[in-house]
């Protein structure tokens, strides 16, 4: 299917009549140890570059256009930086070589600064290290969405109608798929600061199976024929999961007046808001910006709030050239993260962080209702701009949750228009599902420019754009671009004939 996304070549040129981009890829290892190295930099220019993925691969176009360089650079935190002539051919591998670190030379100043006095630094230069004004950045955005059914039991207890019997119950509980995946991916020019942000989308693509929310819209279709066949419209629904109940008008439900009208407009409205995909990405890459350690309330908080961790100086290491600290924190008493960051020793920047959490972030149980947000982890790593502040070269973050219900569900139908009893129809459950979900975020910056106000003023968004739909990996759709590389699992990922 996508085998052969990764090149042979380490660099695969296309010198054909009238083609003068060069196309190149290949996997970085550890010189010693053979294993990939993840997050390594690949140095186009002073200010434009990719990183590898997870699993140490890269692929790369220049153009002859967009590029004025005759060399690549490959470094990692704690590796020898390499060099690659761009008329020459290597092997598909590149090997970097881990780098001596020479104690000697990563101090400031002949007297050994304590931990509290390198976190005081950081702290102290949190404002002159990182941009808290407008910038654009080009990058690539890449959203990915597991979701799970851990545990599903649905049992049937009574029902008198008779289509809503035990036969339909088990093909609901069977058609309800027990895994799904979900990827964007988005191309775009990213305007902002604090306040404003804006965004151009340049190309995107979205990639899922079409026929898990086909086959729950065929569903939902039988279920209301069912159930406009066997209810009477002036009826009122009585929803009860164990001691809660609510009342729903069916006349409501079967569309049969201005209210439920006007909300199935405003749902049919927002089907055809072309926007509503731009909008989205904005949300979300505001709320990983703003995120940051250094920014106001950041979830992970170990600088805002250092005093409720501990920091441990544990070793040195080299990274972009520059000798850094490695120091270890964790969490005193509540907090919730632990994790390792990466000091400059020469002007105390955050250079790169990496985080978990220790406990669960939201623990809730109540009358067979949970929620528990499990997974909170994530990479930051910063690259010094021209300007010598710092900026995000690449940000990946983790979020998982659970989610259960385990509780008894009855609908009855009440009319008082009618003689006798006033319930009419019954159906009672018993539900005990359990739901797992993983969101995981990517974004790879190649550029970041100083924005003046005017400029934002004058960007536009493109709001009308939609992502192309794919149901497989295809390697061509990117062909031409700069992207970070996509995982085993993104390239393996293909939709069945029969579901197509």
């Amino acid at each position: 299917m996508t085998k052969n996304i990764i090149g042979v070549a380490l660099l695969f040129f296309l010198f054909t009549m009238g083609i003068s981009a060069q196309t190149l890829a290949s996997k970085v290892v550890d010189k010693k140890t053979n294993k990939p190295i993840p997050y390594a930099t690949i140095q186009l220019s002073e200010n434009q570059g990719i990183i590898t993925n997870e699993e140490g691969k890269f692929s790369v176009t220049l153009d002859d256009n967009s590029f004025k360089t005759d060399s690549i650079y490959i470094s990692s935190m704690g590796y020898e930086k390499m060099g690659i002539a761009i008329n020459k051919t290597a092997d598909s591998i590149i090997y970097l070589a881990p780098k001596a670190i020479e104690l000697k030379s990563v101090f400031v100043s002949n007297k050994k600064l304590t931990i509290d006095e390198i976190i005081e630094n950081v702290e102290d230069r949190l404002e002159q290290n990182y941009h808290f004004d407008m910038t654009q950045k080009r990058l690539f955005f890449r959203q990915s969405e597991f979701n799970s059914l851990n545990k599903l039991d649905i049992e049937f207890k009574k029902s008198t109608i008779e289509e809503l019997n035990k036969q339909l119950i088990d093909s609901v509980t069977r058609l309800i798929p027990r895994k799904s995946e979900y990827y964007t991916e988005t191309l775009c020019d990213y305007y902002g600061g604090p306040e404003k942000r804006k965004i151009n989308i340049i190309k995107a693509a979205e990639l899922y199976d079409k026929s898990n929310s086909g086959s729950m819209e065929a569903l939902s279709k039988r279920l209301e024929k069912i159930f406009k066949e066997n209810v009477k419209p002036d009826s009122y629904l009585k929803i009860k999961s164990g001691i809660f109940g609510t009342k729903v008008q069916v006349d409501s439900i079967l569309e049969n007046n201005e209210e439920a009208t006007a909300a199935k407009d405003e749902i049919d409205d927002k089907k055809e808001d072309k926007s509503h995909f731009l909008k989205y990405r904005r949300s979300t890459l505001k709320y990983l910006f703003e995120n940051m350690f250094f920014q106001e309330d950041p979830t992970v908080n170990f600088i805002s709030k250092s005093g409720r961790y501990t920091f441990e100086l544990v070793d040195y290491t080299y990274m972009d050239d520059s000798s850094v600290y490695i120091i270890n924190f964790s969490p005193k008493r509540k907090e919730d993260f632990k994790g390792t960051i990466y000091v400059n020793t020469e002007d105390f920047a955050i250079m790169r962080v990496d985080y978990s959490n220790v406990k669960l972030l939201r623990n809730f149980k109540l009358l067979g209702l949970s929620f528990k947000e499990n997974l909170y982890k994530g990479t930051t790593i910063f690259t010094k701009g021209a300007d010598n502040k710092y900026t995000v070269k690449y940000l990946e973050k983790v979020k998982g949750n659970l989610f259960g219900v385990d509780r008894p569900l009855k609908v009855i139908e009440k009319n008082k228009h009618v003689k006798g009893r006033r319930k009419q129809n019954e159906l009672a459950l018993e539900i005990d599902a359990g739901i797992g979900n993983v969101t995981k975020f990517e974004v790879v910056v190649f550029d970041t420019q100083q924005l003046p106000e005017s400029d934002y003023e004058n960007s536009k968004e493109n709001k009308s754009i939609k992502p192309k739909y794919l149901s497989k990996y295809d390697p061509q759709f990117w062909k031409g671009y700069n992207i970070i590389e996509p995982n085993a699992a993104i390239k393996q990922f293909t939709v069945t004939p029969e579901a197509e």
